[in-house]
């Protein structure tokens, strides 16, 4: 059996593991809870009390005194003349939409994928620093990654998540989710201490993504490497079409959200074909999800620029032989290097680290130096 043969089998065996080890952990986490749901009219009338309200409409009683401004349900009965400033029926749909999205979270999981988080990425960042991420070891800490926080923890919570589910419900509902806006404050916090390491090291379908590419490169395939004006272009243009589809009621990502490789029984066929395709196309290009169409992606991209630590260049010891451009996955390292583009997503891989012969290249605080006019003129 050749070496391409025998990696693209374990690409295809990769796929199976993730998708078996996936629905034996949630059988095991469980189902998330059914939904409420509001349809009809609302029944109401001067007088009522919170439990006759809820019972009237079938709806859970917090929502009905949220609904009213009170969450902590202190009204004994409902003034219905005085309605709620944008309606009654908006306040309702508002609060039933926190309502379902609080009743869906198995908080348990998230706080213990949120601990996990920070220990894995405190193991890898000191690794990194030193430029021991290289080889079997990333490949190995990877595949870490793709069974602690997608196989064993789920497709939520998500970088990628935290943004494209409160566009989404905002959207739909005009309500805000505060934990989601915290998880989304934290992974930011960690977008600016290191560059992109969320994305990097934690995120469970970028890093599966990354998986596939190693395997391609190991089986010999050829890297495709797409212009960062294209890649960035389309995924502004998705995140609109996200937040006007959103702005309509509709979620245009759910349908072949990739993160349900982890939650095989959401997937629909649509989807199931979506992702096929995605890690197919991993294969050769670099994390195709997260430079074509990511929300948090692009949002991750902005809040990159300010990161305290993230890949350097030492231009005294840089012999200009480009060994680091080579060896970059994407079209980064060639923008961070010679600093005459706008600097592309970088997924601090490591992989230029290793690359430099001449030590170079750092992941390390401070700010990026410009070269030397002349340091990479051609004789």
């Amino acid at each position: 059996m050749s070496k391409r043969v025998k990696v693209l089998t374990a690409a295809a065996a990769l796929a199976a593991l993730v998708i078996a080890g996936s629905l034996l952990s949630s059988r095991l986490w469980g189902e998330k809870q059914s939904k409420a749901n509001l349809s009809g009219p609302l029944v109401y009338s001067q007088g009522m009390t919170a439990a006759e309200f809820a019972a009237a409409n079938d709806l859970p009683l917090e929502v009905v005194t949220a609904s009213f401004g009170s969450r902590e349900g202190g009204f004994p009965y409902y003034d219905m003349k005085a309605l709620p400033p944008d309606g009654l029926r908006a306040s309702v749909e508002r609060e039933l939409a926190l309502y379902n999205e609080a009743a869906s979270k198995n908080w348990l999981k998230i706080i213990l994928k949120f601990v996990m988080w920070a220990a894995f990425l405190l193991v890898v960042f000191p690794l990194l620093r030193r430029g021991l991420v290289k080889g079997a070891l990333r490949n190995w800490l990877y595949f870490a990654g793709v069974l602690i926080f997608g196989v064993a923890l789920g497709a939520d919570p998500s970088p990628m998540g935290t943004v494209k589910d409160a566009v989404v419900l905002y959207g739909q509902s005009g309500a805000i989710f505060p934990p989601r806006l915290k998880a989304l404050g934290i992974f930011l916090l960690l977008v600016v201490l290191a560059n992109k390491f969320i994305c990097s090291w934690g995120c469970q379908l970028g890093v599966l993504q990354d998986l596939y590419f190693r395997l391609g490169q190991a089986a010999g395939l050829k890297r495709w490497r797409l212009p960062f004006t294209f890649t960035n272009t389309v995924r502004v243009l998705f995140f609109v079409a996200l937040a006007l589809g959103a702005m309509m009621g509709s979620d245009i990502i759910a349908p072949v959200d990739p993160f349900k490789i982890y939650s095989p029984l959401a997937l629909t066929i649509w989807g199931a074909g979506f992702v096929t395709l995605l890690l197919a196309a991993s294969l050769f290009l670099y994390r195709p999800w997260c430079h074509l169409l990511c929300p948090f992606g692009l949002v991750g991209w902005l809040a990159e620029k300010i990161s305290v630590y993230k890949v350097k260049v030492d231009y005294a010891k840089c012999t200009a032989c480009g060994a680091c451009e080579q060896a970059c996955p994407s079209t980064v390292m060639g923008a961070i290097l010679k600093r005459d583009r706008v600097i592309p997503d970088c997924f601090s891989c490591g992989d230029c680290l290793a690359a430099c012969p001449a030590g170079a290249v750092s992941f390390s605080a401070g700010r990026r130096q410009r070269p030397p006019a002349d340091k990479f003129k051609k004789s």
